[in-house]
């Protein structure tokens, strides 16, 4: 199982590969409920209209996580919002296989705890590797990540170079 946080979620929809990506996962997608709300609530954007699509097709499940302590105390442990500590919650509770997240300090608790987490660029790097894009498509949605994304233009650039470098 594969949990999404919703700046991920959010920053692939916008990069438009979540599709692409969910085809080819190969195991199940799953959110918790504030991600669902933090994605699909209130706006009627593009982004959480390819969402709220995928959840209604089932192709993203949303799951409710119970224990609210943990949810709590990675709050305050790690300074995170409720969605990012209730997509950690949920990849421990669930033993996810992995954990997508974009979240500075959601990627420091996920280094603490040995959660394997990736981005929305890794995700893109995954893709190409795996021949699911050719260089100009996933360069074009790198492109569309640095524009939406809080990337430093060092991680974008050697984002650039590996997708370049796969021939």
């Amino acid at each position: 199982m594969i949990v999404f946080d919703a700046s991920t979620l959010i920053l692939i929809a916008k990069g438009e590969f979540l599709d692409l990506f969910i085809s080819h996962a190969g195991m199940p997608v799953v959110i918790p409920g504030e991600v669902e709300r933090e994605c699909c609530g209130s706006k009627k954007v593009l982004d959480a209209v390819i969402i709220q699509k995928a959840l209604d097709e089932s192709r993203i499940t949303t799951v409710t996580v119970k224990n609210r302590r943990l949810v709590a105390k990675l709050q305050a442990d790690f300074s995170l919002g409720t969605g990012e500590a209730e997509a950690i919650a949920l990849a421990l509770n669930e033993k996810a296989q992995l954990l997508s997240i974009d979240d500075k300090n959601g990627i420091n608790a996920c280094k603490l705890l040995g959660i394997a987490f990736t981005t929305a660029v890794g995700i893109l790097i995954r893709s190409r590797g795996k021949g699911l894009l050719e260089k100009p498509e996933a360069l074009a949605k790198l492109a569309l990540l640095a524009k939406h994304g809080r990337y430093k233009d060092s991680i974008i650039e050697a984002a650039r170079l590996k997708l370049e470098a796969k021939s």
